[in-house]
């Protein structure tokens, strides 16, 4: 009998050693949100064959979701306000690391990265240290950059003698001119996004910027300039009302600017940088090597400013694998990376010595242009009520280009909904679960 309870504690002893060696052998499964079409799902599986070749015990998995990013904000936030660990790394849009850090729903990356989590931040272009930290805590890494660009029509400026504009004022006059000149029915001077969309907000914001105020100050609070506020509405009505932008403007979305000026029915547009390519290579572009790039425009006496865009790589606080979540975003946002995506995907580089690489100016030549842009870009309002704080700005926004509203009530309005809405901004809980 006791030599029976040996047998079967022997066979014990060996079936559990079987199943940590089987437990060993078996890789990590990571699986991440890599957003919509337009992040390049294509180029990071490529990226992704390559670091589980060098990294043997980690799989990862893909998936992909809406192609904007408010709707893929929305499926996050319902997952993870549930807890939900179905991913363990997700893509967010700039605007959303400081909701979802204070949702607690992403991971501080700090503890994992150590002294390397301060000094990563003197490579990446500076705005992303203010859109990246919340609360002292590393709670993003950049994936690719964007900022919003002034494009405009080399071969009407040349033909007219018309220098790019640096202010606002400037614009309107070359605008005007080149208009008067062509008297072409079809040709609008600016295209700028006046529907009730992300990019309104942008369109309230860049002349605001422009006169040296921002909208919260850096402890969250509300610092709203009504001067400023008034001068930028106003300067996009003066505009509608000279017939350099067109009368419909408040049902303009990023798509309509975008195929607006390919299509050579605009003088200047302001879009996102991934619409250089579309300009460029699209087979029906009618502006084809003749798109000229600028800072956005300043106010007279005041500054250049451009509303930052683009993604970052977050770490689920209810993954179950973080370490190794962290080692892949940390392989994401790695310099590597962030070249293969500009040499074959056109997404700009977070680094800002990426702008002088030879190797990536010679594939993507407007390059030097786009640095000094983002250089002067700012992050839309680091709130975690920032869906709430874009849709007061941009329902507004669009209503006062419509008409449907005077730009002192737009202003006023405004204000009362900010000051309603980031009352409480720092307080727990304060976090937008739209």
């Amino acid at each position: 009998m006791k030599w029976l309870r040996l047998k079967w504690l022997f066979a014990a002893l060996l079936f559990s050693t079987s199943l940590l060696v089987s437990a060993a052998d078996t890789p990590i499964e990571l699986r991440l949100f890599a957003g919509g079409n337009t992040t390049r799902p294509d180029l990071l599986r490529q990226l992704l064959d390559d670091y589980e070749a060098k990294n043997p015990g980690v799989r990862v998995h893909i998936s992909v979701g809406s192609a904007t990013a408010e709707l893929q904000r929305k499926y996050l936030t319902t997952l993870l306000n549930a807890q939900d660990s179905t991913y363990d790394v997700f893509i967010l849009d700039i605007t959303s690391p400081a909701q979802f850090a204070a949702a607690g729903w992403t991971e501080p990356l700090n503890a994992y990265l150590g002294n390397e989590a301060a000094q990563l931040f003197n490579d990446y272009l500076p705005v992303y240290r203010e859109a990246n930290w919340f609360d002292g805590r590393l709670v993003a890494l950049p994936a690719y950059s964007d900022a919003m660009f002034m494009y405009y029509r080399k071969d009407l400026l040349a033909q007219y003698g018309i220098n790019p504009p640096q202010t606002w004022q400037e614009l309107a006059s070359a605008a005007s001119s080149i208009l008067t000149s062509e008297n072409d029915g079809n040709l609008q001077g600016l295209s700028i996004q006046g529907a009730p969309i992300e990019g309104a907000v942008c369109t309230f914001l860049l002349p605001y910027w422009s006169q040296g105020s921002d909208v919260i100050d850096q402890q969250g609070q509300l610092n709203f300039n009504r001067e400023h506020a008034s001068k930028g509405l106003q300067l996009w009505r003066d505009l509608i009302t000279r017939g350099v932008i067109k009368k419909t403007v408040a049902e303009v979305k990023t798509g309509d600017t975008l195929n607006d000026f390919k299509a050579g029915k605009a003088v200047f547009a302001i879009n996102w940088g991934f619409a250089w390519d579309r300009f460029q290579r699209d087979a029906d572009s009618r502006v084809r090597d003749n798109v000229g790039v600028l800072r956005l425009p300043k106010m007279i006496g005041g500054e250049h400013a451009s509303c930052i865009g683009g993604y970052q790589w977050a770490v689920s606080a209810f993954s179950r694998h973080k370490a190794a979540s962290v080692a892949l975003v940390r392989f994401l946002a790695s310099k590597e990376v962030s070249t293969h995506l500009a040499l074959h995907g056109g997404l700009l580089p977070t680094r800002t010595a990426l702008y002088r690489n030879e190797a990536l100016t010679a594939q993507i030549p407007w390059l030097p242009f786009a640095e000094p842009v983002l250089l002067s870009a700012k992050p839309r309002p680091v709130t975690p009520r920032y869906a709430e704080v874009s849709n007061a700005v941009r329902s507004t926004t669009s209503a006062v280009l419509g008409g449907s509203m005077s730009v002192d009530e737009g202003v006023k309005d405004i204000e009362r909904r900010l000051t309603r809405i980031l009352r409480n901004a720092n307080t727990a809980g304060a976090a937008s679960h739209d």
